[in-house]
């Protein structure tokens, strides 16, 4: 997650010192108490957490728990690990529906802070889980704030209760306790009313807050807040607490570079729960809290289950059974592929799938560099065949290479490598499917003894030059070969790579006369 990046990286080194002491003293203790110390003051953590934090760290690997362990340096991570998940709040909570419907969910918080996106975000996941939400428009402030909670609501499929223009016209008490009204009505089981916020805080938004708690009696009150907002995040969250009273927090713009730290001090500091993470623009990029994990993602330790939640969300069971007995019976085609990769863009981001994955924060310059893009420019290539291609790409000769290259406004290469890459995917996916270990080219067999790839590829390294008793042909030979092995193709799995051999004029010139032209 972009936000704690840096927090990320400065805990994952300091942990990486200490892994190379088999005992840890307390001025070992002490040293990295004080580098996670620095790391939270420079990510924003506000003070008197870390204070708290930090003296809770020192007397835990200090104690006989640490001391006992087999790997001290592990035990210290765990540690770190556990208070990290008591400042973001302990254990996960979920929204609280009221007995009798509708169930009111009260917005409140700055203006910027991402209220009405998060109103949409909330509509549209209350839509899949079999709610009827209905969403209010009582910020009557901010110009045509009405307007973008009408076109976030069309968005996100849900009904809204609009009666003023807004831009300072209307009374927002009296449209929210309306809402509620029209809700019963018209038989929504969930009001969310999306208030006005201010530049800062003061009397009359608190006024105008705590009059719409009166009126409309909400079951939650949710305290949307900037991650980016920086040390007043604290200030604001306090003074919101006092003014409004709040039962959740959500966590706004997790996606950006800021520090974000402060955000982790809410909970903490108010003793209120955080709810919701938005982690991105779109009305899908919303996530339910859940402490532990984020504590783990914070210290590159991964979050597998909601990388798995998410995978459940996306793929069809049944179609996942039948994709397995086509790899079975070796009847995987690229059509087949195409409804795979459709359902992998449907979990969203796969820069931030992979972020997920435990020790991905160490190869952070290879994940910035992946482009999502890549799996649009895959689809075009495959989309730009005729059915009867995609079932056998065998049939593929140079003119209908070119076709589809042209179709896609991809190259010939980019077709080359990507019907390449499919054939060894689907190799090793068969061999999968049949219990076999797969062999990964460059690698070797993933089975087998330790080291045994290795000696098999040292043989071959010694055994691949030319053995020609001729000096002068043996050393042309080696030149050959060493030349061939600069300018194989390179890149990921299905990706189309950036390091292959481009065609030569003349090569496209015989190409195009496959289709008659000079």
């Amino acid at each position: 997650m972009a936000t704690f990046g840096t927090l990320s990286d400065r805990l994952t080194e300091t942990f990486r010192n200490l892994r190379t002491k088999g005992k840890l003293t307390p001025a070992d203790v002490d040293g990295t108490v004080r580098e996670i110390r620095r790391a939270l003051l420079d990510a924003d953590v506000a003070l008197p957490v870390v204070k708290d934090f930090t003296a809770k760290v020192r007397e835990r690997a200090l104690g006989d728990e640490v001391n006992k362990a087999l790997n001290p340096a592990q035990q210290v991570v765990q540690i770190v690990n556990e208070e990290l998940i008591a400042i973001l709040g302990g254990q996960q909570r979920r929204l609280q529906f009221a007995k009798t419907a509708p169930t009111v969910i009260m917005l409140a918080g700055l203006q910027g802070s991402g209220k009405t996106t998060f109103a949409g975000k909330l509509a549209k996941q209350l839509e899949k889980d079999g709610h009827t939400p209905l969403l209010v428009a009582c910020d009557l402030q901010r110009p045509n704030a009405v307007n973008q909670l009408q076109v976030v609501a069309q968005q996100a499929g849900a009904a809204i209760y609009a009666p003023e223009p807004g831009n300072g016209v209307g009374n927002p008490v009296k449209v929210a306790k309306d809402g509620v009204d029209y809700a019963r009505q018209k038989q929504h089981d969930v009001v969310i009313i999306d208030t006005a916020g201010r530049l800062g805080v003061d009397a009359e938004l608190m006024k105008q807050a705590s009059d719409i708690r009166k009126a409309t009696d909400p079951d939650e009150v949710l305290f949307v807040i900037d991650a980016m907002i920086g040390q007043d995040a604290v200030n604001t969250a306090k003074a919101f607490q006092d003014g409004v009273d709040f039962t959740g927090v959500v966590l706004s713009k997790l996606d950006g570079d800021a520090r974000g730290g402060a955000a982790l001090s809410v909970a903490s500091v108010t003793g209120r729960p955080i709810i919701f993470a938005s982690t991105g623009e779109g009305l899908d990029d919303l996530e339910a809290f859940h402490p532990d994990r984020m504590a783990s993602r914070i210290l590159d330790l991964g979050d597998i289950l909601t990388l798995i939640e998410q995978a459940q969300q996306a793929f069809d069971e049944e179609e996942a059974r039948k994709v397995a007995e086509k790899l079975a019976t070796e009847q995987f085609t690229l059509e087949d592929f195409l409804e795979q990769l459709q359902q992998m863009k449907k979990m969203g981001s796969m820069k931030k799938m992979l972020g997920m994955l435990p020790g991905m924060g160490q190869m952070k310059q290879q994940l910035d560099q992946f482009d999502d893009r890549e799996l649009d420019r895959t689809e075009a290539i495959i989309r730009s065949m005729t059915p009867g291609e995609r079932r056998n790409p065998k049939i593929l000769n140079g003119s209908r290479r070119l076709r589809i290259a042209r179709g896609s406004g991809m190259t010939v290469t980019d077709v080359n490598q990507l019907v390449q890459r499919f054939d060894q995917a689907a190799k090793m996916m068969k061999t999968v499917a049949r219990g076999g270990v797969p062999s990964i080219p460059g690698v070797g067999s993933l089975g087998g003894k330790p080291g045994a790839s290795a000696k098999r590829g040292n043989k071959q390294k010694k055994g691949g030059g030319s053995r020609s008793g001729n000096p002068a042909k043996r050393a042309a030979e080696n030149a050959g070969i060493a030349a061939a092995a600069q300018t194989a193709p390179t890149g990921s799995g299905f990706g189309l790579g950036g390091g292959a051999p481009q065609p030569s004029e003349s090569d496209l010139a015989e190409i195009q006369k496959l289709f008659g032209k000079a």
